[in-house]
């Protein structure tokens, strides 16, 4: 699904115009970056998180040569997705299974 794709799909669903909803998911898209940008963590509810993270340099390999290749550090965005959301995207026999306890290796 793209940005055309969700903004038809609020449509569909509650008959507002189509150039409002554009609107409306263009902005909420701009107040989640800029707020991420600056720093600031955006928790929507039942949904997930978004902030910035920072990466700690690391020595990576080049695949085609398999030389030491120092990877900077460096400020990524992240996401983490809550728990209803996350739980609606489980398989249903995966969910029954997430749920038991496993037992403890000792």
């Amino acid at each position: 699904m793209n940005k055309a794709t969700l903004v038809a799909e609020v449509v569909a669903r509650t008959g507002i115009e189509k150039r409002d909803v554009a609107l409306v998911v263009d902005e909420v898209l701009e107040v989640v970056r800029g707020s991420v940008a600056k720093g600031e963590r955006v928790t929507l509810a039942g949904f997930g998180t978004f902030e910035k993270r920072r990466r700690a340099a690391r020595l990576g390999r080049n695949p085609h040569t398999g030389d030491a290749v120092k990877v900077p550090a460096r400020v990524v965005p992240s996401f983490h997705p809550g728990k209803a959301f996350r739980e609606s995207v489980l398989p249903r026999n995966r969910k029954r299974a997430a749920t038991r306890k496993r037992p403890t290796r000792r």
